[in-house]
């Protein structure tokens, strides 16, 4: 081999990417892991998913005490007031240890660090800051990034996109979030328990798109009750940002009299696009389809001999944790083993309080896969922990196919859903039954005991309603 040769060039050092170049580098193959940013960890580590869960974790703790949650429980606060500053700190602190992390990990395991950006010249070449390297086997691994909105642009002062969001200087009295998903609902929560108003607009008639009808109708209810504003089957047609805010222009989606919002900051969070731009695809004999996304087949190969894709840039959910799974597998493959993921059970959690989390298919698309479905649910509020914890919103659901039991979805809302979808995902990983969950036995008092009733109740025999 030359210099520049390797078996594998992993190109995005994201959750996909950097985990991919760690386990093929275990796995015995010399490896490099092609980076433009300054650290490692892609969009999650640096502007996504560490940074939103620091602040979020924080604006709770904040509310706690200036709620007077805190002294219901006999911890009494005076001269209370926001540090924003050092707040921020707390989320570049969790930044520089997790990125510094990987690059500890890439040293450790000999990963190659190929600082630039990378575009193919052939199939089985790319340039990277004017130096061509190749390899055997190429992963592309470059994540994904925000989604414009026509007529919208964003500044990073006014109008915000999901990294600016987290860096504001100083708290907002109005915040527009526009689109109702995950992103959103989770910065916008940031910024309303640290004293915003929030106002959410949404173009589909609920809020959360693609998770359970019961779980949307739900989450609805509880966003308002904390002070959200959420104004569905809304279009955003346009914005002009001035010195003193910005004027959002929408009207009804399915069309009608045009409105204006007034609002000091604007956040855009309408969903991501993939990363191939730039990437010189064609050189390499690639195209992408409709949507952007790379094309591959069970084994994450793309059309061209020698190429794989994973995470955002191929088809399916936009999961850090998808993109985790989907390295360790490719890698594996390439040295010549099994890699498996199984996509029918990627769960997916929404990180607001209380959290909102599902894995498998809702009740609405096992029917229309042709299940006949059973459902058992169960409330936090009969739940013993989340009772005392006073955490008492939310519920448990299975979705069970009514012949064979078999569990084909969970969905859950509660303070720790994120924690207890974990249970249910393991479960249907091994194709468990209701009453399989059912009869294991779950500590006491534990939040996850509501998982275990739910399943009960799919038969009918809760114990605790």
């Amino acid at each position: 081999m030359a210099e520049t040769d390797f078996d594998v060039i992993v190109i995005g050092s994201g959750p996909g990417g950097y985990v991919a170049a760690i386990r093929a580098a275990q796995l015995g193959l010399k490896t490099a892991c092609v980076e433009s940013r300054e650290t490692l960890g892609g969009t999650c580590l640096n502007v996504g998913c560490i940074p939103s869960k620091a602040l979020l974790h924080a604006s709770e703790l904040y509310e706690e005490a200036h709620s007077g949650a805190l002294a219901k429980w006999g911890v009494k606060t005076s001269g209370l007031e926001l540090d924003l500053g050092a707040m921020h700190g707390t989320r570049l602190e969790a930044i520089k240890g997790l990125t510094g992390g990987i690059e500890f990990l890439f040293r450790k395991n000999k990963v190659e660090w190929l600082k630039g950006h990378a575009r193919f010249t052939a199939k089985d070449a790319i340039d990277v800051a004017g130096k061509s390297y190749k390899a055997k086997h190429f992963v592309i691994a470059t994540g994904s990034s925000v989604t414009p909105l026509p007529g919208v642009e964003i500044d990073h002062e006014r109008i915000l996109d999901s990294t600016s969001a987290l860096e504001l200087d100083k708290v907002p009295e109005t915040m527009v979030v526009v689109g109702g998903g995950v992103i959103g609902l989770e910065l916008g929560s940031v910024w309303r328990r640290l004293g915003a108003k929030v106002i959410v607009v949404e173009f589909l008639d609920q809020i959360l798109p693609g998770m359970d009808g019961e779980v949307r109708k739900e989450a609805a209810k509880l966003f308002k009750k904390q002070g959200f504003e959420i104004r569905t089957s809304t279009k955003v047609t346009g914005a002009k940002s001035g010195k003193k805010g910005v004027k959002l222009n929408v009207e009804p989606a399915a069309g009608g009299e045009a409105s204006t919002i007034e609002a000091d900051v604007v956040l855009v969070s309408i969903g991501r696009r993939p990363n191939t731009d730039g990437l010189d695809l064609a050189r390499a004999g690639l195209e992408t389809n409709k949507r952007g996304q790379i094309e591959v087949d069970h084994d994450f190969r793309t059309a061209v001999d020698g190429i794989y894709a994973i995470g955002d840039v191929t088809p399916g959910p936009m999961l850090a944790h998808k993109a985790e799974d989907e390295g360790i597998a490719v890698a594996e493959i390439l040295a010549g083993q099994i890699g498996i993921v199984n996509h029918e059970v990627i769960p997916s959690v929404v990180y607001t309080m209380p959290e909102i989390a599902g894995v498998g298919l809702t009740e609405e698309d096992a029917k229309a896969a042709g299940h006949e479905v059973k459902v058992g649910k169960f409330p936090m509020m009969a739940n013993s922990r989340a009772k005392t914890n006073r955490e008492s919103d939310g519920f448990v659901k299975i979705v069970a196919d009514a012949k064979s039991d078999r569990v084909l979805g969970v969905w859950i809302i509660a303070s720790v859903a994120g924690t207890m979808i974990a249970e249910a995902a393991l479960a249907m990983e091994f194709g468990a039954t209701s009453e399989d969950i059912a009869y294991t036995c779950h500590a006491h008092p534990t939040h996850s005991e509501a998982v275990k009733e739910a399943a009960m109740a799919v038969t009918g025999k809760p114990i605790h309603i």
